[in-house]
């Protein structure tokens, strides 16, 4: 051994074990407590405690550890907790500290080159893609989330459309196109296609059914407008559980419309694709997902998969590979060592270098079972139905929207709706996010937390009226 040069491991690994044990414990009691740990709002000098300044850095893993648990961990989003019921953030898995470890220990590139952790996303991937239905031409790749997963699948989508020499000669010459979307979709496909050089005005707004659904007969109105006027007909976005509302196109009629006009389906199923996994009649909700051409969906959410983790599915490998593969010299491959193995998901996305995301979906499959998911996933839709009754049976409250699967809006009778949701969330009660329905506000609950129980729901409703009536 040497003792030369700089070098940054732990001077002495026994401390350095006892500070690990330490923060583990504080770790797990936390997960254990999560019941108990409502969503709190950080202190006003939280900025001066975590700075990084001369005098505050380089003091060891002992005081950093301290700092971790004692100025970070509490202040968290608060999406750990059973009654946390706002946007769509997932609740976390104990499983997934044990997998989050073992990925930081090994501080695998997932890039490429052969190596053990590639494989553990192959098998993750396999699995994924049998649940989604997709032929057994269909590849996927694990992303930072849908956002990034639908770049990727329109990226697909336009060199499909208008080939591989479009990798090298850019869109200039291209003519314009048009991606259709339905009212509410999220913001992600114009970010998409603003990274893409088309910028938002490539959107076609196609007009929604009573129950918010893509409309078919106006969709395809608007590719014969679109035709007319020299616009390309790039791609339709489904939608499996839309933002404000939850519902779901139907994604059979979608695909009967695309396959006769020959334009890209893609699915926005962030949290929605999971019904796939649900009882009926939610898992009926995604039927034709199975025919579609991409998919992007979140394991963050309804999975639990700590953040940050999502996929993008494409229903053909060769086009997915011919999209973004690119072999500079230093990542030519080897016959055999390192430098070998015959998949490197760099040819499958934008990034080179990339975490070891796998294992946690791995270990939480591995350990809890899809079983356990499903029934995990149906219960949620079990209880969103449960606080529609709720809502329905109150004198001052009023459902906005019928519920579908997992995501119930409502009106309330007196008081502003944002001031009601901050009440709630500072009191510790709930938490739940507003939204506008028919150009009303609303108060707004996703359910994708495994550890809500129906009496949270009904808590949490009896917080909501005495909330209600305290502005009356």
């Amino acid at each position: 051994m040497t003792s030369e040069g700089t070098h940054l491991d732990p001077e002495d690994w026994d401390d350095f074990g006892r500070d690990m044990h330490k923060l583990m414990d504080q770790r797990l009691a936390r997960m254990k407590n999560a019941r108990d740990l409502p969503w709190q709002p950080k202190p006003d000098d939280l900025a001066d405690r975590v700075s990084l300044t001369r005098r505050t850095i380089g003091v060891g893993a002992e005081q950093a550890f301290a700092r971790l648990a004692d100025d970070i961990m509490p202040y968290a989003t608060g999406n750990t907790h059973p009654r946390f019921f706002g946007w769509v953030h997932g609740a976390g898995l104990a499983v997934s500290v044990g997998a989050e470890l073992v990925a930081a220990t090994m501080n695998s590139n997932c890039g490429g080159r052969d190596h053990g952790a590639i494989e553990v996303e192959r098998a993750v991937l396999d699995w994924l893609l049998g649940v989604s239905g997709l032929p057994e031409s269909a590849s996927a790749i694990l992303t930072t989330g849908t956002s990034q997963a639908t770049i990727l699948a329109l990226t697909a989508a336009r060199n499909k459309q208008f080939g591989h020499d479009v990798r090298e000669t850019g869109i200039q010459a291209l003519p314009r196109v048009a991606v259709y979307v339905r009212r509410g979709t999220h913001s992600c496909i114009g970010k998409a296609l603003e990274a893409m050089g088309y910028g938002t005005e490539a959107i076609h707004v196609v007009e929604t059914d009573d129950e918010m659904r893509m409309d078919v007969a106006s969709l395809k109105c608007a590719v014969i407008e679109d035709q007319a006027a020299g616009r390309v007909p790039l791609a339709v976005i489904g939608t499996a559980g839309s933002v404000n509302t939850g519902s779901f196109d139907k994604l059979n009629e979608l695909a009967d419309f695309c396959q006769d006009q020959d334009i890209w389906l893609h699915v926005d199923a962030a949290f929605g694709f999971w019904t796939r996994l649900a009882d009926d009649p939610w898992a009926q909700l995604v039927d034709g997902m199975e025919r579609v051409n991409s998919i992007a969906c979140d394991f963050h959410k309804w999975m639990s998969i700590p953040y940050d983790c999502g996929a993008c599915m494409i229903y053909n490998r060769t086009l997915h590979l011919d999209t973004f593969t690119s072999r500079p010299n230093y990542l030519e491959q080897q016959k055999e060592g390192l430098g070998g193995g015959d998949l490197w998901f760099c040819d499958y996305g934008l990034e080179l270098s990339r975490g070891f995301r796998a294992l946690k979906i791995w270990t939480a499959i591995k350990s809890i079972g899809t079983q356990a998911f499903a029934a995990s996933i149906s219960d949620n839709c079990k209880q969103t139905a449960l606080m529609a009754e709720l809502v329905e049976a109150s004198d001052v409250l009023d459902l906005s929207f019928p519920v579908s699967s997992n995501i119930c809006c409502f009106y309330v009778a007196y008081g502003k709706v944002n001031e009601i949701a901050a009440e709630l969330q500072l009191s510790g009660d709930a938490v739940f996010s507003t939204t506008i329905i028919k150009g009303k506000a609303s108060l707004r609950a996703a359910l994708v937390n495994h550890r809500t129980t129906s009496e949270d729901i009904r808590e949490s409703i009896r917080a909501v009226e005495a909330a209600v009536r305290r502005q009356m």
